[in-house]
């Protein structure tokens, strides 16, 4: 386009409409932002990132680059390299080095390229991601430990193959004019001593501020992003191609610094990062040579085969030796590898610069990674769940239940549904309510659940229900209405105290997009709270035939009741919930029943549109006041 400003309008609507259909059809972003370049770039020629960005080019993907790095680096704990045991730590570096080498060693001889490029693109392409591995885990629902073993490696393996990226082009770039081995050497030195220094300082003055509360919370984001930029601009110019490093070390630094909460500082990701990987992925795409992929063809074909079914299942395999894991569980682990973000801008980036000193052949490294992106991305995603089915360490259907609002309502009832073996999971944004949650055993995130941040890091494997009851209603309605599309309209519950008054109706946002009420439509947050405070559980068992309990009498095994909710809160009218059906069990007219759980441990929540029909077998669960 010749209107720069209306090139950067269709740039920022395209990468607007690729996020938007990749959420609404549930599929990884990177495939249609990928799509969206190669379409716009080479075929269509709208997009010609060359032309547009000319010489600030380099500097604006190295700038972006650091910023998605010094992200990864804020999640690497150590503490979840212990919590998930060694078959994590293995696979994140024994197996980056089994990866690396085997991969060098396939593109020299299929590609026939010099040893020099092998080893880079093998160091580039080690790495995988938590943007394009989470979409798959969700839509898979493998076995807990199966999941939470590939979703720490594709945190973890991303700012660790970087700084093997790192030394290897550095190695490569310096040998070039024929400097001697210990030149060579001092130079690599020099770059992790430089980026080291810098992170940590960086790490440091930024830990020191933010813990004395020296910026008020508005610029929290914005200093912290400044002193990124600062911190990779200082380190490169004092030694090219230490800023990843600096950067990713001063996102490890914040990330584990005692007392220092980064929860709020990964809070900009949902903006800023969202965009800066989408513009990446579709400048980046748009600059690939198209006459390069047929020529290559059987080569890329070759390389897929031979990444997908040769070199990442000897990893895992070796990775998961004596580790207690199934062979089921291990062959899955070495079935999922796709390549990410970091992988194509990494190639580009370095492109650039081996274009700039003159190596032969660099131009293949860009076409080569993102092949292999696109490849193992639409390979994995299209057979991982039949490929997780078939082995059977498929998880059923989620069960769990996450809470919003970690406080004397849900509490009780998490620690009521814990009893009963359902997973729960809390989310809170006051820490002093995370920290009760987690002192009472619970697993509780810190920050708003619809976050990008959340998006990324929320673990909702086996979490198939929603309930919402923190003490905003336009807290609970936005996550209600964020989490509908994801769990289905009939598994999310709020309280919602609405009315029929016409301006309340006008005005209230909660009452405008409410969910399906929790247990009862009348209650409200403050009703319910009072009702848990002066009542106790009851759990009913609903008997077999000829069977008898303290709470029940006898009933039919074949006799089963229906029990209708207080309402979907949907647009339809609600029945009014009655006892009287299920008197014969043991319910009292003024019991509150609050969930069902049928003998295959299956949770029902009352409130939905939906009856529940009791079985024999099942357990009912009420609220009953204490006289």
């Amino acid at each position: 386009m010749d209107n720069p400003l209306l090139a950067i309008a269709a740039l920022a609507a395209l990468c607007g409409a690729c996020q938007w259909l990749a959420w609404y059809f549930n599929l990884p972003s990177i495939l249609l932002l990928l799509g969206a370049g190669v379409i716009a770039g080479p075929i269509l020629g709208w997009v010609d990132a060359d032309a547009w960005l000319g010489d600030a080019l380099f500097p604006f993907v190295s700038f972006a680059v650091a910023i998605i790095l010094f992200e990864g680096g804020l999640t690497l704990k150590f503490k979840d390299i212990s919590g998930h045991g060694a078959v994590v730590t293995r696979l994140i570096t024994v197996g980056v080095l089994i990866t690396w080498a085997l991969l060098t060693i396939t593109v020299h001889f299929v590609f026939d390229l010099p040893w020099s490029l092998s080893l880079i693109f093998g160091s580039i392409a080690v790495v995988s991601g938590p943007t394009v591995v989470k979409p798959l885990l969700r839509a898979v629902r493998p076995s807990n430990k199966v999941g939470h073993i590939l979703h720490w490696e594709g945190i973890l393996i991303d700012p660790i193959g970087v700084f093997l990226a790192l030394l290897v082009f550095d190695f490569v770039v310096l040998d070039l004019p024929g400097n001697g081995w210990q030149y060579i050497a001092f130079i690599l030195i020099k770059l992790i001593v430089i980026g080291t220094v810098i992170g940590i300082a960086a790490g440091y003055a930024t830990a020191v501020v933010l813990r004395r509360y020296w910026v008020p919370d508005y610029l929290v984001n914005v200093l912290t992003l400044i002193v990124v930029l600062c911190a990779f601009a200082i380190s490169e110019s004092l030694q090219h191609e230490s800023g990843l490093l600096a950067v990713t070390i001063m996102g490890v630094w914040l990330a584990n610094t005692k007392g220092l909460h980064v929860d709020e500082i990964l809070h900009f990701k949902e903006d800023l990062s969202v965009l800066l990987i989408s513009v990446l992925f579709i400048l980046l795409a748009s600059r690939l040579d198209l006459a390069l992929i047929p020529q290559y063809g059987f080569q890329i074909i070759m390389l897929l085969f031979i990444a997908q079914f040769l070199i990442r299942p000897l990893n895992a395999f070796i990775c998961t030796a004596r580790s207690g894991l199934s062979f089921q569980e291990r062959f899955f682990i070495g079935w999922i590898s796709p390549r990410g973000i970091v992988a194509a801008a990494v190639s580009s980036l370095f492109v650039l610069r081996l274009l700039e000193v003159g190596v032969p052949q660099a131009e293949l490294l860009v076409p080569l990674t993102f092949s292999l992106i696109i490849g193992t991305v639409v390979f994995q995603s299209l057979t991982s769940k039949a490929v997780a089915d078939k082995l059977g360490i498929s998880n059923p259907v989620p069960n769990g239940v996450l809470f919003v609002g970690a406080n004397e309502i849900s509490l009780p009832l998490a620690k009521l549904l814990r009893d009963q073996s359902i997973m729960v999971l809390l989310s809170d944004t006051s820490w002093s309510s995370v920290r009760a949650a987690r002192q009472s055993g619970f697993e509780a995130y810190h920050g708003n659940p619809t976050s990008g941040h959340a998006s990324e890091n929320l673990d909702l494997q086996g979490i198939g229900n929603l309930i919402a009851v923190s003490s905003n209603r336009d807290t609970n309605a936005l996550t209600g209405m964020h989490f509908r599309r994801e769990l289905g309209a009939n598994s999310v519950f709020t309280l919602e105290g609405a009315s029929d008054d016409e301006a309340y109706e006008r005005f209230d946002t909660a009452n405008r997009n409410r969910a399906n009420p929790l247990f009862d439509r009348a209650l409200s947050h403050s009703r319910l709270r009072k009702r848990i405070r002066n009542g106790e559980f009851i759990t009913i068992e609903i008997p077999d035939s000829g069977k008898k309990t303290d709470d029940t009498k006898t009933a039919d095994a074949q006799e089963t009741v229906t029990v209708q909710g207080s309402g979907s809160g949907l647009g339809t009218e609600p029945e009014k919930s009655s006892t009287k059906n299920y008197a014969k069990y043991g319910v009292a007219e003024n019991d509150l029943p609050l969930f069902a759980i049928s003998d295959d441990r299956k949770l029902h929540i009352f409130g939905a549109g939906d009856a529940i029909t009791l079985k024999a077998g099942w357990k009912l669960i009420v609220l009953r006041p204490v006289e």
